[in-house]
């Protein structure tokens, strides 16, 4: 694997990872199997309040070439076909979703020690061109989002970032929206050997003149429980237990309370993940 400044989606992953990842108040199950010729079905049911949602998905991969089929209950049929490596560094992806005729889109990605690069374009008559590069090295990254539309010669999307890791802690700028938006992010690793670390991010909108803040923190109670909790300036409080029965079984609890109104209902979510 390339060490360098990775791609722009990378830049402030770390603490969203922390903040938002695996916090959701659905209920979820999940079973993995795999069949004796190598390929892997996936089965997902979801439940959002009084909604009742699923999809099945087949994987299979063939040397550096990855298919992923995903069917669900809207009747959409998902395809991804991922190449690795076709060339040094490359990876190219071709996904489509039927019946709509303008979900067909192709992207390369390339990483570089020093660059991460990452382009796309829809296969209709008049496409969006997306492209997103970084440049830097594992310790200081800046990048560029930007997304066109051919059919109004407009660019749809211009974002901007700043990724700076030192040591056991990553802090990251972003201008997003248009110049709207302007996010900055920290991530802190407090302790490797119990993976426990602390993150928060701010972000502030020009046009409303609104704040919005969150920190959270995680913490491993052993190498199978893992626990994470935040709390953002509106007062909602959410904290998550992730339990691995085995290597291949995970339980996750998720719990949501608003702590100015605590009078409501708190929210619960549960996911279970299994792959016999």
């Amino acid at each position: 694997m390339v060490k360098g400044p990775g791609l722009y989606t990378d830049i402030g992953k770390r603490a969203r990872d922390l903040l938002f990842k695996d916090y959701q108040n659905d209920h979820k199950f999940t079973i993995t199997t795999q069949t004796s010729t190598g390929v892997e079905i996936t089965s997902t049911g979801v439940r959002k309040g009084e909604l009742y949602l699923a999809d099945i998905s087949t994987k299979l991969k063939n040397k550096n070439i990855t298919s992923d089929i995903k069917v669900d209950t809207n009747s959409s049929l998902r395809t991804t076909i991922t190449v690795d490596e076709p060339a040094p560094g490359v990876k190219a992806i071709f996904s489509f979703i039927f019946p709509d005729q303008k979900s067909g889109k192709v992207e390369l990605q390339y990483l570089h020690e020093y660059a991460g690069i990452s382009t796309s374009i829809g296969l209709t008559a008049n496409p969006i061109v997306n492209f997103s590069g970084v440049v830097g090295n594992n310790l200081v990254a800046v990048g560029t989002d930007l997304s066109f539309d051919t059919a109004s010669g407009n660019f749809t999307k211009y974002n901007a970032g700043l990724n700076i890791t030192h040591a056991d802690l990553i802090a990251s700028l972003t201008l997003n929206d248009k110049g709207d938006t302007l996010n900055a992010s920290y991530y802190h690793i407090v302790s490797p050997l119990t993976n426990t670390a602390v993150g928060a991010e701010l972000s502030h909108n020009f046009s409303s003149n609104e704040n919005s803040l969150t920190i959270g923190t995680q913490h491993a109670l052993d190498p199978l429980t893992h626990l994470k909790a935040r709390v953002n300036n509106y007062g909602l409080a959410s904290a998550l237990i992730q339990h691995d029965w085995s290597p291949k079984t995970r339980f996750s609890l998720v719990g949501e309370v608003d702590t100015g109104a605590i009078g409501k209902s708190a929210k619960v979510g549960l996911a279970v993940a299994l792959k016999p």
